[in-house]
C-alpha cells in the first residue's frame, strides 16, 4: 500500500521537544513494520488546527487520494489531522468513500484493520446523526414553503423560472417545451423527438434532450397549470429519489404552458407506449462463504444451484471439485471455538505483552540518557562560558556526547513506531477474539442472511490445498509467525468429508 505521512505541530509541541522531523521518522518506521511505501509527505508545521481542509497541502492530499496516488495517511493523532468536529467527520468520510486507510499512531487506530475499521463506524454514525438532524428540520420546512408557493430549491422545471419568488414561465424555454409536446404527438417515439428537437438546435438546459429527459418533462403536470411538490426525496446518494405517499404531495396552481386536453392526450400516448425493462443488478453472494473459498486449481468457487438442492453446493468451474457448505460451516465454527478456548495459539499473549513492555523499557531508558547528556552538555557549555576549561577540552567531551544524542535521536521514532505497531495488532487479535466469542454463541440463534453478513466481516479467504481447508482471518499476527506445529488460524483443518 502507498501512503502519505500527515504532519502537523504546533510550535507549542516544537518547544516540548516534539519535532515534525521526530514524527516523520516514526512514520516511517511504522509504515516500514507493515510493509507500506511511503511516497508523499504533507507538512502543516505550524499551521492551526481550527481549519485544515482548505490549506494547500490538505488539498494535494485530497488529490492525491483520489487519483490513487495514496492509499492512506499515518499521522501522529487525531488532533494533530483536525481539531474541528465537523472537519474530521468530514475527513473520514472522504477516506470512507475512497476507500482509504487513517492511521493515528498515538490512539492506535489504524482503519486498515478490522478493529481499526470502528474508527470508520463510530464516525459514521455520529456524521449521520447529524445528516438526519439537519434533514429533519429541512424536511420539516419544505411543506410550508410548498404551500405558500416559494421555492423550495432548485431552479424550477424547463421552461419555468424564479421570479420574485414566483415560478413565471421562462420566455426562452417555452417555445421549446411547445414544440416537444406537438412533435411528441406527431412522431410518437422519445428518441424520434429528441433526434428532431436536435435538428431544429432545440436543447435542454446543459445538454440535447436525451429520452429520459424528454420524458420527465412530458409527463411533468406544472406544464398543464398544476404544479406538484413535496412529492420526492432522495435516497442520500445524490443520484437517485424515492416518491412519498401521495397524501403527502402538493399541489399549486400556476401559469400553464400547454393546454389541458393535449396534455392529456400526450401521457396517454407515453404511459401505452412505455415498455418495462429488465436491469441486471450484480448483487453480493447470497450464500455464507460466496467469493471466500478458492479452489486449489487456484479459481474461486461458487454455488451452483440444481433441482433438488437442499444444501448449497460449492463448485469450481475448471476443475469440477464440488463441497457442500455445511462442511464450511462445520470447519468454521471449529476455528472460533479453537479462537476462543486457545487464543494463545494465535500469537502468545505473554510473549506480546513482554515485548511491549521490552520497548516501552528501552523507550523509557533512552529518553533519560537523552535529558543527561542535555544536562552535561549545557554544563560543559557554562565551564566554556566561565572559561574554567579551554575549547579544546570542550570539543573532545563534546563530540562523544553529540554523536551518542544523534544515535538516540535516531533510535528514538523507530522503538516508537514499533510500540505503535504492536499495540494495533493487539488491538486487532484482541478484536479477533472478541468477534470470535461473540459470533459463536450468537450461531445458533442468527438467520442465514445474518450469518453471511457475519462471515463476511471476519473470513478473509478460505482455500483448498491437499484436501485441507486453509482459513485466512482478517487479522495480521505481528513481528514474527508461529513455530511449526502449532495451530492458528492460518493453519490446516481435518480433511473435508
Amino acid at each position: 500500500m502507498q501512503v502519505g505521512i500527515w504532519i502537523r505541530v504546533s510550535t507549542d509541541d516544537q518547544a516540548r521537544g516534539e519535532s515534525p522531523k521526530n514524527h516523520e521518522a516514526r512514520a516511517r518506521m511504522y509504515a516500514e513494520l507493515k510493509g507500506w511505501t511511503v511516497v508523499e509527505m504533507y507538512d502543516l508545521s505550524g499551521v492551526s488546527g481550527k481549519s485544515v481542509s482548505e490549506h494547500p497541502e490538505a488539498q494535494r492530499m485530497f488529490a492525491d487520494l483520489v487519483s490513487g496516488k495514496i492509499q492512506g495517511l499515518i499521522f501522529s493523532k487525531l488532533a494533530r489531522l483536525a481539531r474541528n468536529t465537523r472537519e474530521l467527520l468530514d475527513f473520514s468520510d472522504f477516506f470512507e468513500k475512497h476507500n482509504a486507510n487513517l492511521i493515528s499512531l498515538e490512539e492506535s487506530l489504524d482503519t486498515s484493520t478490522p478493529a481499526g475499521r470502528l474508527l470508520y463506524t463510530v464516525i459514521g454514525a455520529l456524521a449521520q446523526w447529524e445528516r438526519e438532524e439537519i434533514s429533519a428540520r429541512v424536511a420539516a420546512s419544505i411543506p410550508i414553503r410548498a404551500r405558500q408557493g416559494k421555492s423550495t430549491g432548485g431552479i424550477g422545471p424547463f421552461g419555468y423560472m424564479w421570479k420574485d419568488k414566483k415560478l413565471v414561465p421562462n420566455p426562452a424555454e417555452v417555445p421549446i417545451v411547445k414544440r416537444a409536446f406537438d412533435l411528441y404527438l406527431e412522431l410518437g417515439r422519445l428518441k424520434a423527438v429528441c433526434a428532431q428537437l436536435k435538428e431544429e438546435g432545440y436543447c435542454a438546459r446543459k445538454s440535447d434532450f436525451k429520452p429520459q429527459t424528454l420524458k420527465r418533462v412530458l409527463t411533468d403536470t406544472t406544464y398543464k397549470g398544476l404544479r406538484r411538490a413535496n412529492y420526492s426525496k432522495s435516497k442520500g446518494n445524490k443520484k437517485s429519489w424515492v416518491l412519498k405517499p401521495e397524501e403527502d404531495w402538493i399541489f399549486i396552481e400556476v401559469e400553464p404552458l400547454i393546454d389541458k386536453d393535449l396534455w392529456e392526450t400526450v401521457n396517454a400516448l407515453v404511459a401505452q407506449r412505455a415498455q418495462p425493462f429488465s436491469k441486471i443488478i450484480h448483487k453480493k453472494s447470497q450464500y455464507l462463504f460466496g467469493g471466500n473459498l478458492v479452489c486449489s486449481c487456484g479459481t474461486k468457487m461458487y454455488v451452483q444451484s440444481y433441482s433438488g438442492m437442499k444444501i448449497p453446493r460449492y463448485r469450481c468451474r475448471s476443475c469440477h471439485f464440488k463441497l457442500n457448505e455445511d462442511v464450511l460451516e462445520d470447519h468454521f465454527l471449529k476455528i472460533l471455538k479453537t479462537i476462543i478456548v486457545r487464543p494463545e495459539e494465535l500469537k502468545t499473549n505473554k510473549d506480546a505483552d513482554g515485548e511491549k513492555r521490552e520497548k516501552e523499557g528501552r523507550l523509557d531508558l533512552l529518553r533519560r540518557e537523552l535529558r543527561k547528556i542535555d544536562l552535561k552538555i549545557d554544563t560543559l557549555v557554562d565551564l566554556v562560558g566561565d572559561q574554567t576549561i579551554d575549547r579544546s577540552t570542550f570539543t573532545e567531551r563534546f563530540l562523544p556526547l553529540k554523536e551518542r544524542k544523534g544515535n538516540i535521536q535516531e533510535e528514538l521514532p523507530r522503538i516508537q513506531a514499533e510500540i505503535d505497531y504492536l499495540e494495533t495488532s493487539s488491538i486487532s487479535r484482541d478484536y479477533l477474539i472478541e468477534q470470535a466469542t461473540t459470533f459463536a454463541s450468537m450461531w445458533p440463534v442468527l438467520n442465514y442472511t445474518e450469518k453471511t453478513k457475519l462471515i463476511d466481516e471476519l473470513v478473509e479467504k478460505i482455500e483448498i490445498q491437499n484436501d485441507t481447508l486453509h482459513f485466512t482471518l482478517t487479522y495480521t499476527p505481528p513481528f514474527r509467525t508461529l513455530g511449526k506445529g502449532v495451530h492458528n488460524s492460518r493453519d490446516s483443518l481435518p480433511q473435508p468429508t
